[in-house]
């Protein structure tokens, strides 16, 4: 059930960010990134954006 929620909301932020054009979620895991919705944990920086300003891709640093 975790695994399909995941993908729901994965397939949902990649949508949004073919819809916005202003980030690109693939490009994000591709760079090792996740996309994640408010800001970055603290042992994580951010690398760009997953489609919507809120949505951040971060990444450990």
């Amino acid at each position: 059930m975790a695994l399909f929620i995941f993908d729901t909301v994965a397939f949902i932020i990649f949508f949004l960010g073919l819809l916005k054009g202003t980030g690109n979620p693939v490009s994000c895991i591709g760079n090792r990134g996740v996309c994640i919705p408010g800001n970055c944990g603290p042992k994580m920086k951010q690398i760009g954006t997953c489609g919507l300003a809120k949505i951040k891709c971060c990444k450990k640093k």
